[in-house]
């Protein structure tokens, strides 16, 4: 997996999630403050994370509650317009989610020059948001058609907030989406964003893929980091950057920077 140092300069990297705030079309849009707050506020975290000494940021419009598996046309647009006025500030590498739309993630960093995506784009689950199908042929399909085969795949295979529809082993779906997809990276992840991904599964997965590289998607915290960087590649970390740890706040660069300089340590 020498893809990983190639990308981020290290190994183990943390890529710290930048959460858009409500744009348009969103239920939670904030009309009166408009997209100028938006970009502020991806602004002032993406800057906490860079200055905290992050490997790498992922832009999510992770306040698009409640979300949709097939994005409407504005809220790809609205996520470029961020990292549009935000580029030249980029110091990282960087990559996208359109949450839950890999179609769209795609369409995202042909856009912005992203590096890597994160979706759930094999499987299919009974979720909070109904029947959660995929079709990870036509996503392969997309990526070449925009021409951004170098674009990187970060499956999730343990989708938040729904369960596989059949009854399937962790180390099973891991097995075969390895084989049908050949995703550059599988992402483990606990009950919702915040949630702690269960180790004993992250272990579980990356012996089953050894060859394939494995990030912990959720609840990464101070505590246990050490413990989760002992099983996987990397990890994708958010709320616990977050002032007092909760998911609502904003970025408290104090609290990256105890984080990244214990991940300095363990690595």
């Amino acid at each position: 997996m020498e893809w990983i140092k190639g990308m981020f300069g290290t190994k183990k990297p943390i890529i710290a999630m930048c959460h858009l705030q409500a744009m348009p079309g969103d239920p939670g849009y904030n009309e009166e403050k408009g997209m100028d707050y938006v970009i502020e506020m991806a602004r002032h975290d993406l800057k906490a994370l860079q200055d905290g000494g992050v490997d790498a940021v992922m832009f999510s419009n992770e306040f698009s509650l409640p979300y949709l598996t097939q994005v409407k046309t504005v809220t790809t647009a609205a996520m470029a317009n961020v990292i549009g006025e935000l580029k030249s500030e980029i110091k990282i590498p960087y990559g996208v989610n359109v949450l839950w739309d890999p179609i769209a993630s795609i369409d995202l960093a042909a856009a912005t020059g992203a590096l890597f995506i994160r979706e759930i784009m094999s499987g299919v689950y009974a979720s909070d948001f109904g029947l959660w199908n995929t079709n990870p042929g036509a996503v392969a399909r997309h990526k070449a058609e925009v021409n951004r085969k170098d674009v990187k795949l970060f499956f999730n295979i343990v989708p938040e907030a729904a369960k596989y529809l059949a009854d399937r082993d962790i180390t099973e779906i891991a097995k075969t989406t390895v084989f049908n997809h050949h995703p550059d990276a599988l992402c483990v992840s606990g009950m919702t964003a915040g949630a702690e991904t269960d180790s004993q599964i992250l272990c579980k997965v990356k012996n089953t893929v050894p060859d394939t590289a494995v990030f912990c998607n959720t609840g990464c915290r101070l505590e246990n980091i050490e413990k989760q960087l002992t099983y996987a590649d990397g990890a994708v970390v958010g709320t616990t950057f977050k002032e007092d740890g909760k998911f609502e706040n904003c970025v408290d660069e104090s609290r990256v920077k105890e984080f990244m300089d214990k991940v300095k340590r363990i690595r």
